[in-house]
């Protein structure tokens, strides 16, 4: 976190201007404002095109932006091959068969690890792609007026502010459909610009002129083994300036312009993970394209609006406005925790949905644990996919939130690590093992094999998972066509776990071995040591029990192996089924071991319950009632991507208050403010909406997103569930845009708690069922009367409008 010195310092001449006061000109749903600059990272407004981004600090005299690029990945397609994993099998296998689980996991620490064939091999991270550092000078260092946002609806990050009389505006945007970042300065004076920009990185960048005012930053990534050369990258940045006395001056490494009254930065990336050999020409050709007429720039804005808001207009929620609704967003976020403010959640969902669409593109990548934006050269984490609910949580909100398209991505990754998860398969399980298999985490390179600790590495039910994305992908589009093209890949990973589960010994249950159920560990007698390996958890049995289910309806859906689609359904019933414990709780384990953590980050064993559909309040209540426990002992606390999961799993049981619950946990503040500073990093929310982990992960952001989404819609039980857990707080408001499973679109709104009418628009699936709320008495669609049954029926074609009223 940089230049936090100057943010502090910056700030105390904002002191009469950053009062609460309310700015009339900002949507409470669709706007974050502030009354002084960013001092830490996680305060910056993060604006993207699917693959470039920028998060400007606002800092009117050393402006500080962070730009982005979401291939910039150090590490490469090395090989981790473990000689001595697959012989290692039968007797890892042998041990938890005998409950000598401690044993067997001392054995993979050596035996059942990756390990690298090449020298000096890392696993890679994320990157951060370079800083770009502004210094303005007017003459005084009196600021007035301040004001930054964020307009959702413009994907572009504002910052207004007055000094000695004369207006400023900068705004940092990057076009959706356009290969560029662009920084946008302008004066109510003319000749009042003056500014000093250069590029920066932390880290192998090399910075020279490319002439005609023009830099080129370029460099090279630690590839993480020797012999292989890494990612090579080029930031390309050009500027411009509009005035009668305006001149612009550049150096090898500097650009500065004087006397203007109107200043563009435009700056294009690339890397050679996208753009290959061209990546430099990629880079400049971007900038030279974007500056070709100050005509051209102006219009690229406006283009880019249009093409952000036929995804960002699809969908969003309306709720009402509490007395804190007026206040700049970070005071906003502190007094939601003791005030009324329901609006708040609907900005909250309408930014998880604005973040998808700045973060990811068809043809591109999916967001990573930070989505696109990163700070520095090593993120958290290395910034990966990790498969054992992170990734996919990035993506719950997708369909549900009419964002399709957005899911491109997360499929393409998944095809492209089949043919290294088939490799693997057999690396490390032998070469019976059939299909692709992918453990706890990947990221570019197709990475798939276990995690260097089998104590939060050796699950390998990642893959499994993701083949649930690529199922709900058909179920909301009935694409024949794209399921034809994902069969092979979902019939892969079933093909993995047949040729590879084995029975346990004490009810001849299919289980996987070894495994472990994400990332919580247990204690076996006297022995208070944590051991994490075992066989079958609770979670491993409920994926794979989906994902055999969706294979053998994938196949008769398409008319194929029919005698593999049979295998799978009589191993389904072989499988592990979900149990109760002693203490009414759903069991995580085949036994009732003794959990080292009661209130564990993880709650892998409730899959079921959400995102998985096998557990229903509705249709296997016993079941959902022993989830209702599991979640009680778990507690409301946890990381912020923790509390976006309950947050989800209470709307599944249908009680939309203590789901709210969670969700004000989910938005504690992540941090203390004592007016010059923000200190702190606990689990939560940052001013910038940000979710804290501790540190900054974005998966809270679209957990939380999807937690919202379910407490207002779902159809995972077969029907539309509308208002399926409504807290008492959101007493009146109206939703646009949803899909539901089939592709039916519908757009719903309620008063005093009770849905009042709904307009459903067919899909591709033509029949609806749509479940009736119980103090409903009277329904007409489109103008006739409907008898209120328990559910009502519609046959709606493509595009066709159903308008229900409900009484």
């Amino acid at each position: 976190m940089k230049n936090y010195l100057s943010g502090i310092i910056v700030l105390l001449f904002y002191t009469t201007a950053g009062s609460m006061t309310a700015d009339n000109r900002f949507s409470p749903d669709k706007t974050l404002w502030y009354k002084a600059p960013a001092v830490q990272w996680e305060e910056t407004l993060p604006v993207g095109n699917g693959r470039l981004g920028m998060t400007p600090y606002g800092n009117p005299f050393k402006e500080h932006v962070v730009l982005n690029e979401i291939s910039m990945w150090s590490g490469s397609k090395a090989c981790y091959d473990n000689p001595d994993a697959a012989k290692s099998l039968p007797e890892i296998q042998r041990l938890l068969a005998e409950g000598r689980n401690r044993e067997a996991q001392e054995l993979m620490y050596t035996t059942f690890v990756p390990t690298m064939t090449t020298d000096g091999g890392t696993y890679g991270s994320y990157h951060m792609l370079a800083d770009l550092n502004i210094d303005l000078s007017y003459g005084s260092d009196k600021v007035s007026d301040y004001t930054r946002w964020l307009d959702l609806t413009e994907a572009a990050a504002y910052t207004s502010y007055s000094i000695s009389g004369t207006e400023y505006v900068q705004e940092c945007y990057v076009p959706r459909g356009e290969d560029v970042m662009i920084y946008h300065i302008k004066a109510s004076r003319p000749g009042s610009i003056n500014l000093t920009a250069s590029l920066s990185r932390p880290e192998r960048a090399v910075v020279s002129s490319a002439g005609d005012n023009r830099l080129l930053m370029t460099g090279t990534l630690d590839s993480g083994a020797k012999g292989i050369d890494g990612m090579k990258y080029a930031l390309a940045a050009a500027i411009t300036a509009s005035g009668k006395g305006a001149s612009t001056h550049s150096t090898d490494s500097t650009l500065a312009v004087a006397n203007a009254d109107e200043v563009y930065i435009v700056m294009g990336a690339a890397t050679t993970y996208l753009y290959g050999a061209l990546y430099n020409t990629a880079a400049l050709n971007a900038v030279n394209k974007a500056t070709a007429g100050t005509k051209a720039l102006a219009a690229l804005k406006e283009e880019g609006i249009k093409r952000h808001r036929m995804l960002f207009d699809r969908a969003g929620i309306e709720l009402e406005e509490g007395h804190a609704a007026a206040l700049p967003t970070d005071r906003r976020i502190e007094a939601f925790q003791t005030q009324s403010e329901p609006s708040l959640a609907a900005l909250y969902y309408n930014y998880g949905r604005y973040l998808l669409i700045c973060s990811t593109m068809p043809g591109g990548m999916p967001p990573n644990l930070q989505g696109l934006w990163a700070n520095g050269v090593s993120t958290p984490w290395n910034g990966d996919y990790h498969t054992n609910i992170n990734v996919q949580m990035n993506h719950w909100p997708v369909e549900p939130g009419n964002l399709s398209e957005l899911h491109g991505p997360l499929i393409d990754l998944v095809k492209r690590a089949v043919p290294n998860g088939a490799h693997t398969a057999k690396v490390f399980y032998g070469p019976e093992a059939r299909g692709w298999v992918m453990h706890m985490m990947t990221n570019p390179w197709e990475y798939t094999d276990p995690g260097q600790h089998p104590s939060w590495g050796a699950t390998n039910t990642g893959g499994a998972w993701l083949c649930a994305h690529l199922w709900e992908h058909y179920l909301y589009t009935a694409d024949r066509q794209y399921l034809s093209e994902i069969y092979p890949v979902m019939k892969g990973a079933a093909e993995f776990f047949k040729s590879t589960m084995i029975k346990e010994p004490k009810r001849g249950r299919l289980v996987t071995a070894p495994s472990s159920s994400p990332e919580n560990t247990f204690t076996v007698g006297d022995d208070p040591t944590p051991i994490s390996v075992c066989m079958g958890p609770a979670m491993d049995s409920q994926i794979i029990r989906e994902l055999y289910g969706n294979v053998a309806e994938a196949a008769t859906i398409l008319g194929v192996d029919s005698l593999f689609a049979d295998s799978l359904r009589r191993d389904m019933a072989l499988l592990p089924p979900d149990s109760i414990g002693h203490d009414g709780r759903l069991m995580e384990w085949l036994e009732e071991y003794d959990e080292t953590d009661p209130h564990h980050r993880h709650v892998s064993h409730l899959y079921a319950l959400h995102p998985g559909n096998g557990i229903s309040a509705s249709l296997t209540p016993e079941l959902a009632e022993a989830c209702r426990k599991t979640l009680e002992r778990r507690g409301d606390g946890g990381t912020g991507w923790s509390r976006a999961w309950k947050v989800c799993f209470w709307a599944r049981l249908g009680d939309g208050d203590r789901a709210y619950k969670l969700f004000k946990a989910l938005l504690t503040p992540a941090y203390i403010y004592n007016s010059t500073d923000y200190q702190g990093h606990g689990a939560g929310t940052f001013p910038n909406l940000f979710c804290s982990h501790p540190p900054f992960q974005m998966d809270g952001n679209w957990g939380g997103t999807a937690g919202i989404s379910e407490m207002l819609l779902q159809s995972q039980d077969g029907f539309i569930n509308m208002l399926p857990a409504l807290p008492d707080e959101w007493q009146s408001g109206s939703l646009h845009g949803f899909k539901v499973r089939g592709g039916a679109t519908a757009d719903i709104q309620w008063k005093n708690g009770k849905v009042t009418s709904a307009t459903i628009t067919g899909g591709p699936v033509s029949s609806q069922k749509i479940k009736v709320p119980a103090y409903v008495r009277h329904i007409s669609v489109n103008g006739k009367d409907v008898k209120a049954d328990e559910f009502i029926h519609l046959d709606l074609s493509l595009g066709e409008k159903a308008e229900i009223l409900f009484d």
